[in-house]
């Protein structure tokens, strides 16, 4: 049953109910390929500490990428001997390719992969999902650059790591704090709308994935960890380091652009309470209010720059207008994305012309404070003619927020739902169907 029914434009995360014997709520998927020789003590270890801890039903599915030796043989001796365990075999080599196959097909609720080294302690992985059970998170994440975690690896590999998520939280604004460890749960009802969105195949998945998931406003839950380096690891770091920066290029490029359909999916996936339609409350004046005097700053200092460039061969006022025309398009448009949130194409054009109108007041403004000093004094130095500029502009931008958050860019009616859709739920499989049924 739901745990929050206040109401809200979008249905509450569910906690899931404890399920009946053989039911799995956890699928854990460890993808493999040519991994013979460690695939049995693996699944084994994991089974037994599963079924210790583990307070419900679960089953590991062992997703074979390929492999040439004799990991398909290993993985059905382990699905014939447990009853817990399956085995699925892909033709082709492929991560992301595993997971997106095993967890798309997957009728348990709580999804998870973890890799075949088990480099991470167990004793994480009931911590890792039992947000995802309670309904507080969508998707977990073991984190190996977590202040309380406990690393055993090399420089190489630490300085390779802690860079690369540095190029993530530069380059895609990522806030997650690792994006490579091997250890990752996902709600089944998010994962459904979030991996066809995700084209990566290989070692890149991952990122991709917490990438889309946070700028579609899903909760990232992090786990510090106990991880020790596998010194016989089969990863090729040159060639993975060199597909990943490939995908932040693709993913950048895709975000920027505005291709990806993140705005259809802000916050899908529960409750938020920034979506309730309280009387009194403002929505988002205090984030609306921080954004636009960043960009405010940012737009004045450009301005200037213009300003004093033109005016290198221009009078004050041509100087004037078109150093306001080009960074008012440019705050226009940084206003639309950043301070009031509005993504994709759809009236861009109509934002400008709007914004067009409001850079004709702050010209007016401006241009009216110019023409005052000229008839106070015939030749005004430069810094009193920027001193006055400012004055102006600060006023002007009092304004230009007020019509942007009044006439500009206000805030949308919630849409109504069609009478055709329902938010997806949770589903748990039938508690009398058991495993062995089920395979």
């Amino acid at each position: 049953m739901r745990t929050d029914s206040s109401p809200g434009s979008l249905p509450a995360r569910e906690h899931l109910p404890a399920a009946g014997a053989g039911t799995p709520v956890l699928d854990v998927v460890v993808p493999v390929y040519n991994e013979e020789k460690d695939l049995g003590p693996c699944v084994r270890r994991l089974h037994e500490h599963l079924t210790r801890t583990f307070p419900y039903a679960f089953r590991i599915t062992v997703a074979d990428n390929a492999s040439t030796d004799g990991t398909p043989q290993a993985a059905a001796r382990l699905a014939a001997d447990l009853a817990a365990v399956r085995s699925v075999r892909l033709e082709q080599k492929g991560r992301g390719r595993a997971l997106r196959t095993v967890w798309s097909a997957s009728d348990a609720p709580v999804l998870a992969y973890m890799d075949v080294d088990l480099s991470t302690d167990l004793n994480a992985l009931l911590p890792l999902v039992a947000p995802l059970i309670s309904g507080h998170s969508d998707l977990a994440i073991g984190s190996r650059l977590a202040r309380s975690s406990r690393v055993v690896r090399g420089a190489k590999r630490e300085f390779i790591s802690r860079g690369y998520n540095l190029i993530l939280r530069g380059s895609l604004q990522a806030r997650f704090s690792d994006a490579q460890c091997g250890f990752k749960a996902i709600r089944r009802d998010v994962a459904q709308v979030l991996l066809p969105l995700v084209e990566d195949t290989g070692w890149f998945f991952d990122t991709e994935m917490l990438v889309l998931a946070e700028r579609a406003g899903c909760r990232i839950h992090e786990v510090p960890v106990d991880w020790v380096d596998d010194p016989d690891s089969t990863v090729h770091i040159v060639r993975t380091a060199t597909e990943d920066l490939k995908g932040v290029w693709r993913v950048g490029k895709a975000l920027a652009t505005g291709s990806l359909p993140l705005d259809r999916l802000a916050r899908p996936f529960g409750d938020d309470p920034r979506d309730r339609d309280l009387t009194g409350v403002p929505q988002g004046l205090a984030r609306q209010l921080v954004g636009f005097c960043v960009v405010g700053a940012l737009s004045t200092l450009v301005y200037l720059l213009l300003y004093s460039g033109f005016r290198h061969f221009a009078g004050s006022q041509l100087a004037n207008a078109l150093a306001l025309l080009v960074s008012a398009v440019a705050n226009t448009a940084a206003n639309r994305r950043l301070t009031f949130g509005v993504r994709g194409r759809g009236g861009a054009v109509r934002h400008q012309a709007q914004g067009l109108v409001v850079f004709g007041i702050g010209l007016a403004l401006t241009s009216g404070s110019l023409a005052a000093l000229s008839a106070a004094t015939s030749d005004p130095d430069h810094s009193t003619e920027l001193a006055v500029l400012i004055a102006a502009n600060l006023a002007a931008t009092v304004l230009r927020f007020l019509l942007f958050r009044a006439w500009v860019f206000p805030d949308a009616p919630p849409a109504a739902p069609r009478p055709d859709h329902h938010p997806s739920e949770p589903h748990l499989p039938d508690p009398q169907r058991t495993w062995s049924d089920a395979r």
